[in-house]
């Protein structure tokens, strides 16, 4: 019998000052910072308006989760941190990770009341009839939500516009597409004639995302309410 250690129930226990510290990084956009270029702790401690007294801990923690390296007294983004976690870059896939900082991670408070209740404990206690009626009411709330489902689904977007043949296809429907990411990601490997089925309310924030994409012509961008049944004809 291997020896008895306690490890793996405070790894567990205490997972969430790991988690976030991670959550917070990417809330204060140190990885998008550091994408820029690498900085020493006075710089870096200053662009993001941190204290001195809590600075060092923290980016030495990020070091230490591998978040972060640290050369000759300068802080570097890891490979894979420059890359998905770098807010201006195509490849960001925060979004995910600020919807779980601002609204999955309190709902956890409320676990033991779900528990013994039965009761929904995310916005349905809040008195809407749905969860989405109260993310959709509120802009901002909308926004961090349409981009969390682009971080969660980039990974697998990239896949498959990678895997799916293109050329072969002058329109592509993309139903259920929050901010059109994969539709995207096509358009990066082909240009495309594009039609993209969403709901209105998304629109602003999917077209904020195909220009920082790259996106100029949108003339065969269509946005139009998945439940609607005039859809722009094939071409």
């Amino acid at each position: 019998m291997d020896e008895l250690t306690p490890g793996h129930i405070l790894e567990v226990g205490l997972g969430f000052w790991p988690s976030k510290t991670l959550l917070r990084a990417v809330e204060m956009e140190v990885f998008t910072e550091l994408a820029k270029h690498p900085e020493d702790l006075e710089t870096l401690q200053g662009r993001l308006g941190l204290h001195s007294r809590s600075a060092r801990d923290f980016f030495d923690a990020l070091v230490a989760l591998k978040f972060l390296e640290r050369r000759d007294g300068r802080y570097y983004n890891t490979p894979s941190t420059d890359f998905f976690l770098g807010k201006r870059k195509p490849s960001y896939i925060g979004g995910v990770l600020e919807m779980a900082n601002h609204r999955l991670y309190p709902f956890c408070s409320h676990l033991t009341t779900a528990l013994r209740t039965g009761l929904p404990q995310n916005e349905i206690e809040e008195g809407g009839r749905n969860p989405f009626e109260a993310r959709y009411a509120e802009p901002a709330r909308l926004k961090e939500f349409l981009k969390a489902m682009t971080g969660v689904s980039r990974t697998s977007n990239l896949a498959i516009a990678c895997k799916f043949p293109w050329s072969k296809y002058r329109v592509t429907v993309d139903v259920g597409t929050a901010q059109g990411d994969l539709i995207t990601q096509g358009w990066l490997i082909l240009i495309l004639r594009e039609l993209v089925l969403t709901c209105p309310r998304s629109d602003q924030s999917s077209r904020t995302m195909w220009r920082r994409m790259g996106f100029r012509d949108e003339s065969n961008l269509f946005l139009v309410a998945s439940w609607s049944s005039r859809y722009p004809k094939a071409m």
